[in-house]
C-alpha cells in the first residue's frame, strides 16, 4: 500500500531529480532556509519537483506550478557558507505523485501525494543485455569524471552498475536531452521500459 505523504513540502526546480541522484543546492530564500531547517530537526525529507511554470525564485504575482511527479530529497550536508546562505547536498529517495498542493503564507509549497514504488529488476535477456551494454559506458563516463575531479563526482556511491533502475537514472540525469523528456524519463514507473528509451537514444546517437 503505498504511504501518504502529508504536508509534504515542496522545492520546484529547473532541473530533475531522480532516485538516487545528487542534487546540490544553494538555499538564500526565507522560505526554504525554514523549510531546510525544519527537515534536518525532524530527520525528513522534502519534495522536489520540477517547475511545470513559475520561477524558482520568488516573484510578485508568479506562483510557481510544480509537475505532478516529484522525488522525495534526503539532506546529506549542510553548510552555512555565510549569513542568509546554505549549501546542502541532497539524494533523490524515491517517486512521488501529488494530489493537490497548495501555498503557504510565506510563499512555501506544501502538498499531499503519495509514493510511487520502487522499480522491479529486469530479469530478461533483452533487457539484461541492454544493461549491460548501458553500464559499459556509464562506467567510462564515471572513470573520466573521477579521473578530471575525484572529489567532485556528479554521482554518490555506491555504484551500482547491476541495477537497471540505478543505471537507466544516471543516464537519464546527464544524456543531452531537453528538461521536459528526462521528466518524463524519470516518470516511468518501469526500470525495463525506461532502460529500453535510454539504451534506444544512445544507439541513435552512436553512444553505444
Amino acid at each position: 500500500m503505498s504511504e501518504l505523504l502529508a504536508n509534504l513540502p515542496l522545492f520546484p526546480l529547473g532541473t530533475v531529480l531522480f532516485p538516487g541522484g545528487l542534487l546540490p543546492l544553494k538555499i538564500f530564500e526565507a522560505r526554504y532556509i525554514d523549510m531546510v531547517r525544519a527537515c534536518l530537526r525532524d530527520e525528513k525529507p522534502f519534495g522536489v519537483c520540477l517547475l511545470q511554470s513559475g520561477s524558482e525564485v520568488a516573484q510578485p504575482g508568479g506562483a510557481a506550478v510544480p509537475e505532478a511527479v516529484g522525488c522525495l530529497a534526503e539532506i546529506l550536508s549542510c553548510d552555512v557558507e555565510q549569513f542568509g546562505l546554505m549549501l546542502i547536498r541532497t539524494r533523490g529517495i524515491q517517486r512521488f505523485r501529488l494530489a493537490e498542493w497548495y501555498a503557504q503564507e510565506d510563499g512555501l509549497l506544501l502538498g499531499h501525494a503519495m509514493r510511487i514504488a520502487d522499480d522491479k529488476p529486469v530479469a530478461d535477456g533483452q533487457h539484461l543485455a541492454q544493461l549491460a551494454a548501458c553500464a559499459e559506458v556509464l562506467e567510462r563516463i564515471i572513470n573520466t569524471f573521477a579521473d578530471r575531479d575525484p572529489e567532485n563526482l556528479p554521482f554518490l556511491e555506491p555504484f551500482d552498475l547491476t541495477d537497471a533502475a540505478w543505471v537507466s537514472n544516471r543516464l537519464g540525469e546527464i544524456l543531452p536531452i531537453p528538461v521536459r523528456a528526462r521528466q518524463k524519463l524519470m516518470e516511468i514507473e518501469d526500470a525495463a521500459a525506461r532502460l529500453d528509451i535510454v539504451h534506444h537514444y544512445m544507439l541513435q546517437h552512436e553512444m553505444l
